[in-house]
């Protein structure tokens, strides 16, 4: 079955940066789209930053804009999300999607990780 498996969450100072890898396996990677989605405590989903199969198209939140970077390796099933320059708004659970919209009127679509969190504090 499909797995997403997310990891490099955890404690930022604000300014400063982290690195989330997904692994993915149980389904042809490098055929699907990709895509990065957060939800902050209290808040919504909301789509961060998504690329298509071959690493084309790469679409970011305006939120995210500049700071952050994702890109993949096909031959690892691996998807990353670089994240520099961090806010506290930042904080929230940061999932791996098998979609390129990721959510499509406010519910999640594709298959979803359990998430890593993230947390910009000082």
């Amino acid at each position: 079955q499909v797995q997403l498996v997310e990891s490099g969450g955890g404690l930022a100072q604000p300014g400063g940066s982290l690195r989330l890898s997904c692994a993915a396996s149980g389904f042809n990677f490098m055929t699907y789209a990709m895509s990065w989605a957060r939800q902050a405590p209290g808040k919504g989903l909301e789509r961060v930053a998504s690329l298509y199969s071959d690493g084309s198209n790469k679409w970011y939140a305006d939120s995210v804009q500049g700071r952050f970077t994702i890109s993949r390796d096909n031959a690892k099933n691996t998807l990353w999300l670089q994240m520099n320059s961090l806010k506290p708004e930042d904080t929230a659970l940061y999932y791996c999607v098998n979609h390129y919209r990721a959510i499509e009127y406010g519910r999640r679509v594709g298959s979803w990780g359990q998430g890593t969190q993230v947390t910009v504090s000082s």
